[in-house]
């Protein structure tokens, strides 16, 4: 076997180089490779994008199975290709692009349906596919259209109208009057409208440039009453235990109560003892009191013991020049 210094260490480093850029590669698109288990990718025929993008959650029934990968124009209609995995779709089912968010954040849902599966190389016709209503868009329609109008020639023609039916009785007559005071309530009201129009326009468009605060927003306030419901939950566990534990004290102390009570009333018993034994120790300690301090005067002059004996010795006796206990038991003053 030839050893490391032997090969051809530029060819070894070339081929190495390659195997770790497609390991890399692969990793970075495992979701996209078959074997792994990535899903399957089927297209669907739009007649407008309606605001859809890429990276779009693709949902059945409310669940999320797959993900946008691909919004195109082809022809006169769009192409959006996406990838489902888990659920079967057959050859009738139906796609719409519907709205996540009230901020204009939308999503594909399929409906499957069908017995035969659905062929991925076969897009999904326009006849079964389905956009949304686009408030914003409706809004600016609206407001191109009705800029557009010649509210003073709306007016005028209106008046003819209402001149020509002018000898008109009845219902006929009043419908005119009606649509006169229109016209002339749409002529003098030209400049508010057109201003309301233009207004509602602006908030649309600073609601669709804010669409990824008002996301984080939501995201937030989502994350914060999880928070809050974890807690409650926390909290309902800890008064279930409390109520738990206060249940098992309850029958520990009904278990014990014929135990306990005998033992509470020897242990007064006791206390009773010891106390009539304190009182007759501080007794004789206060009787042991002038006994230590005899001792101590008698003890606390060296290594002898003093003792004083009145009444052994006879008095005082005194014969001329001869004395005997001359101090008696009184001693030297």
């Amino acid at each position: 076997m030839k050893s490391f210094r032997e090969r051809n260490l530029p060819l070894l480093g070339v081929v190495s180089t390659a195997v770790v850029a497609l390991a890399v590669l692969a990793a970075l698109n495992a979701d996209k490779l078959p074997f792994l288990g990535g899903g399957t990718t089927y297209a669907a025929e739009f007649a407008e994008a309606a605001g859809l993008d890429d990276q779009a959650e693709v949902r059945v029934t409310g669940v999320k199975v797959g993900e946008v990968s691909d919004v195109e124009l082809e022809g006169d209609h769009i192409r959006v290709e996406f990838t489902v995995s888990g659920v079967p779709i057959g050859d009738r089912t139906t796609a719409s692009i519907e709205i996540k968010t009230l901020l204009g954040q939308k999503y594909v849902s399929l409906s499957p349906a069908g017995d035969t599966p659905q062929d991925p190389a076969e897009p999904i016709p326009r006849g079964r596919t389905r956009v949304p209503y686009d408030l914003g868009s409706v809004v600016n329609d609206l407001t191109n259209s009705v800029g557009q109008l010649d509210s003073a020639q709306l007016a005028r023609s209106f008046q003819v109208i209402s001149d020509t039916f002018a000898g008109s009785t009845g219902p006929v007559r009043e419908a005119l009057d009606g649509l006169s005071a229109l016209s002339k309530t749409i002529s003098s009201r030209d400049t508010e409208l057109a201003t309301l129009l233009r207004n509602a326009s602006q908030v649309t468009t600073t609601v669709a440039d804010r669409d990824a605060e008002f996301r984080r927003l939501l995201t937030d306030g989502q994350a914060l009453l999880g928070e809050i419901q974890y807690r409650k939950d926390a909290i309902g566990r800890l008064l279930t235990a409390t109520r738990n534990l206060a249940g098992h004290l309850s029958g520990v102390v009904a278990d014990n109560r014929g135990r306990v009570g005998p033992a509470l009333t020897e242990l007064g018993r006791v206390t009773d003892l010891l106390q009539r034994n304190q009182d007759n120790l501080a007794e004789g300690l206060r009787n042991f009191a002038p006994l230590a301090r005899t001792g101590v005067n008698a003890l606390g002059n060296g290594r002898w013991v003093e003792v004083y004996l009145c009444g052994l010795l006879p008095p005082n006796v005194n014969f001329g020049p001869l004395s005997m206990n001359p101090h008696g038991c009184l001693g030297d003053r």
